[in-house]
């Protein structure tokens, strides 16, 4: 019978565990708000990258359309965003933000700088584990 390895040894353990407690930082930043953290990486690329694709937005936050459909139907809800069908070809849709949307940006655009204070890891040690993360990702 093979051994088994405790769990806290596993690095996609560490990585699943990492994920949630980074998410769940944001938590009490985006509920005022009424954003969830994956709604808020819509926003994030919408802020940076202007309107863009259903296609691209998927491709960038790397989640199929039965995941990011939902999100941006309920962003659209919230006034932050809007969703249209290409002139010249309808199977595009195209997404850009509202008015709201935009303002949002003044009041939680960058979350990464006020969260930094709440990760035991030295900005260099940052540096180096998303460097670390991006390698593991391809």
């Amino acid at each position: 019978m093979r051994e088994s390895v405790a769990l806290d040894e596993m690095i996609c353990f560490q990585l699943y565990a990492a994920s949630r407690a980074m998410t769940a930082m944001y938590r009490p930043l985006l509920d005022p708000h009424g954003l969830t953290y994956p709604q808020y990486l819509v926003l994030r690329v919408l802020w940076h990258d202007g309107p863009t694709t259903v296609r691209d937005l998927g491709r960038t936050l790397r989640l199929d359309s039965g995941t990011l459909s939902p999100l941006l139907k309920r962003l659209e809800a919230q006034g932050h965003l809007t969703r249209a069908r290409g002139a010249d070809d309808e199977r595009t849709v195209l997404v850009s933000l509202t008015g709201t949307g935009e303002r949002l940006r003044d009041e939680i655009g960058d979350l990464n700088q006020a969260l930094l204070c709440s990760v035991n890891l030295t900005v260099d040690e940052l540096a180096q584990l998303h460097q670390l993360l991006l390698r593991a990702r391809t």
